[in-house]
């Protein structure tokens, strides 16, 4: 267990904490995360849309250096890119101000570099089990298809980092290109089952009134827990 003075993580809301002027971050309302180690400095970046020079002055205003994106999944409105006619700023634009890699799962990384247009070099892909370091910080990436091929999650002291796979209310829309009703399903409950109910889920959007939960209060209020087979799931979120 990691000493709390040397353990650094931060929620941050866009069109708040980072992107205060951009409308599009205002309305889509996603959570950037930031875990790092006090000890050497050291942090990584889950998901940096919209505001990425706010992004790195507010890491270094935190004595942190950025070493590494993860990426939740490819959407623009987590690694930018063009979206409902806008084009949001993400990890291309990071890349000029720092040269950083961009963790993916293997699935996701054509994908990623479609939406963002960075480089093959630009990427390490990853399976599911793999563990990146932050100094002495280490996050297991959990692979968690459904909301999109390649979607991931992140577990490190005991926080679920979960991207648009699951949010306290609900799940990720499965209904988009990419999306597998069945995979969400198996995510949500076989994927994710290791996670024990004392972790916090910490989710890709702030769709409820807290930003985040045990997976205990999770499991027993959110209603894609209800389902109890595939075929029950496949009724409910299958059309």
């Amino acid at each position: 267990v990691m000493d709390n003075d040397q353990f650094y993580f931060r929620q941050l809301l866009s069109g708040q904490d980072l992107g205060q002027d951009n409308q599009l971050a205002q309305q889509m309302v996603n959570f950037i995360y930031l875990i790092g180690d006090r000890t050497t400095g050291e942090a990584v970046v889950i998901d940096p849309a919209y505001d990425p020079q706010g992004l790195v002055d507010l890491v270094e205003a935190d004595g942190m250096k950025l070493t590494g994106v993860l990426a939740t999944h490819y959407h623009p409105d987590h690694v930018g890119g063009d979206m409902m006619g806008y084009s949001i700023a993400g990890v291309a634009d990071l890349l000029e101000i720092t040269s950083v890699p961009i963790h993916v799962q293997v699935e996701e990384a054509h994908l990623v570099q479609k939406v963002t247009g960075i480089e093959e070099t630009d990427l390490i892909t990853h399976s599911s089990g793999d563990k990146v370091q932050v100094g002495s910080v280490e996050i297991e990436l959990i692979h968690t298809p459904g909301h999109t091929p390649g979607s991931q999650c992140f577990f490190v002291d005991n926080k679920l980092v979960a991207g648009d796979t699951l949010f306290l209310d609900g799940c990720g829309r499965t209904d988009l290109p990419g999306g597998n009703p069945q995979d969400m399903y198996e995510s949500i409950t076989q994927r994710l089952a290791k996670i024990p109910d004392t972790a916090i889920l910490f989710p890709g959007h702030l769709y409820s009134p807290k930003p985040c939960q045990s997976m205990g209060d999770t499991r027993a209020n959110n209603y894609v827990y209800g389902p109890q087979t595939p075929k029950q799931w496949m009724a409910m979120f299958g059309s």
